[in-house]
């Protein structure tokens, strides 16, 4: 949000109180209406936007309870704070109900009153800022991906800048985290977009990948041939989903297809994978010639436990498309819960999260309760000591490595050939 002084209204039949607004506010570099006729309230409300109002309840021709109807109405990102007496307090928490931000109990005192000014400002901008970040993750500028963590911005942006180019790219991240999704976006944004968008998933039996890849000559016989998914995207984009699982054979075919050159088979190619591809090179499961071919830049994306400022505006995200036309939020320690909580599934597995608490409540707002039980009590104090199975094996693995320089050793240390240990490893990520 930019840096500008806040605009205020204040709304009072008291005409002493209107001037101690002005003198206490405008110190602070507020700009201040203030006016003691509440009819033409509405109208100034209706015409100009605030960003706060002080508003009394008790007041003729209009009263201020239908003000704040009326700015809840028009202009509901206005942030409205209550004046009242001490006679009028049920009415002010009536107010509160309805959506006033707090309550400012008369007699008013300047540094008080100059105090809560500038809370009920910080509260209006972050608000602000927050609704500017929907608005802008929703406004398809980085296309369909939703953040305001700075770190994946700067991926989203190298990614779009390296749109614009041929380059063949390698998209790196955790399973669940949209590299797909990126893919996509790159694919929009490229000279490529009206050409194919081409995906295939690698991780599948190799006679069946192959001739995914390849397509199939027809036989003596006049069976129809199969056209291969490399001739399907020519021109355009080919996303090769979790590149590393491509068996030795197909990864030789692959490299002779981007040495030959051929103009006609004109390719992108973007890859994925959420393992790390580094160590797949060092122990020859990957072929060091056809990787620098296809990674000539890397796109990390980032873990949604690395991105807890995220949550609040996935949640808005997948509410809007679950439940349309209901507003939802969430409880303040359901939120604290699925901000600690390490989403090993990342977006994709909060995603089915909200889902089923959207459905589990039966009001407008989300508890501990509706989710599942991993996150509702993954932090209890009597829980800490106990793990699964797959912890254990975790645990004993890492310590093993941390033991040993070989994965041989390691290998013969825990009873297993060195093939099973690579599983694992990638398994676990470690």
């Amino acid at each position: 949000m930019k840096e500008r002084n806040p605009r205020v209204l204040v709304v009072d039949d008291d005409k002493y109180l209107l001037e101690v607004f002005k003198i206490s506010l405008e110190v602070l570099d507020f700009e201040i209406d203030a006016i003691s006729d509440s009819g033409k309230a509405l109208s100034l409300v209706s015409e100009q936007d605030y960003d706060l109002v002080f508003l009394d309840l008790k007041m003729q021709p209009v009263d201020g309870m239908q003000i704040l109807k009326e700015i809840k109405k028009l202009k509901p990102q206005t942030t409205v704070v209550i004046i009242s007496g001490n006679s009028g307090l049920d009415d002010a928490l009536k107010a509160v109900d309805l959506g006033a931000y707090h309550i400012l109990q008369k007699p008013v005192q300047i540094k008080e009153l100059q105090f809560f000014a500038k809370k009920a400002w910080e509260y209006h901008a972050i608000k602000s800022e927050l609704r500017e970040l929907k608005e802008a993750a929703f406004s398809n500028k980085k296309g369909s991906y939703i953040t305001q963590n700075s770190t994946l911005l700067n991926s989203i942006d190298t990614a779009l800048k390296m749109a614009e180019s041929n380059i063949n790219i390698f998209i790196l991240g955790e399973s669940g985290t949209g590299k797909k999704l990126v893919a996509e976006l790159i694919h929009q944004k490229s000279p490529r977009a009206n050409k194919p968008f081409v995906v295939v998933n690698c991780n599948v039996p190799e006679n069946l990948l192959e001739q995914e890849l390849f397509g199939l000559k027809s036989d003596s016989q006049g069976s129809e041939p199969i056209i291969g998914k490399l001739e399907e995207a020519s021109g355009g984009t080919l996303v090769l989903d979790e590149i590393a699982e491509l068996s030795h054979s197909i990864q030789s075919k692959l490299l002779s297809v981007l040495q030959s050159k051929d103009s006609k088979d004109d390719i992108r190619f973007i890859s994925t994978t959420n393992i790390n591809i580094e160590e797949t090179l060092k122990e020859r499961l990957f072929r060091e010639d056809l990787f620098y071919r296809l990674n000539e830049v890397t796109i990390k994306i980032s873990p949604l436990r690395e991105r807890p400022e995220d949550i609040e505006l996935l949640f808005s995200h997948f509410i809007s498309q679950f439940q349309k036309g209901r507003e939802m939020r969430l409880s303040a320690d359901a939120f604290h819960l699925l901000k600690l909580y390490r989403w090993p599934g990342n977006v994709l597995e909060f995603k089915n999260v909200i889902h089923q608490a959207s459905l589990l409540t039966k009001s407008d707002v989300i508890e501990p309760i509706h989710l599942p039980d991993e996150i509702q009590f993954r932090n209890r104090k009597d829980d800490k000591d106990l793990i699964t199975l797959e912890e254990v094996e975790l645990i004993h693995i890492k310590k093993v490595l941390n033991r040993t320089t070989d994965y041989k050793v390691a290998a013969k240390i825990l009873g297993i050939d060195a093939a099973t240990l690579w599983r694992k490893r990638k398994k676990y990520k470690i």
